[in-house]
């Protein structure tokens, strides 16, 4: 049987997290596929996937939020095959930013202009769709430093954005 690997936080701080990742087997590891997930104003799971080569491993993920729960898996690839997943959850340091204020206004029949406020030396997401379970699965969506940008859409579709 092959056991699932040990995750264990190392440091984490307002916008990043460090972990290892180890065995406890003597089955020869080839390497670690780990996903980080969070969700995003409780409408979006976001997800980051890693793919670590080699046995033991020292990760730092950053460019994180601050103040927002993430739930970090992994599995081991083994000569032997996949070992089953573990789970760590963590929640990064610090005061999570005030959510952005978004105003949509079509320019025409394909266009719309999307603004909000928020921090600057940001980045920010842009997530449209033509409905609330279109925007939680898979909507479209774009990023930006800016605090505008231009959307394409179709035209005679009424769409919910969000930033």
């Amino acid at each position: 049987v092959i056991p699932p690997p040990v995750i264990h936080i190392e440091s984490y701080s307002e916008d990043s997290i460090s972990f290892s990742l180890k065995m406890t087997t003597n089955i020869k590891v080839s390497g670690y596929v780990v996903n980080i997930y969070w969700t995003f104003d409780t409408h979006r799971q976001e997800k980051r996937t890693l793919v670590i080569e080699g046995e033991k491993s020292i990760q730092k993920v950053a460019n994180l939020t601050a103040h927002t729960p993430y739930e970090i898996s992994a599995w081991a690839k083994t000569e032997l095959g996949d070992s089953p997943l573990s789970f760590v959850h963590v929640v990064t340091s610090g005061t999570r930013p005030v959510s952005p204020s978004l105003k949509a206004k079509a320019i025409n029949q394909t266009a719309v202009e999307c603004s909000w406020t928020g921090p600057r030396n940001v980045v920010y997401g842009i997530f449209y769709a033509t409905s609330f379970l279109e925007l939680y699965r898979s909507p479209h969506n774009s990023t930006t430093s800016a605090h505008n940008a231009t959307v394409l859409v179709q035209r005679d579709e009424q769409y919910l954005f969000l930033v």
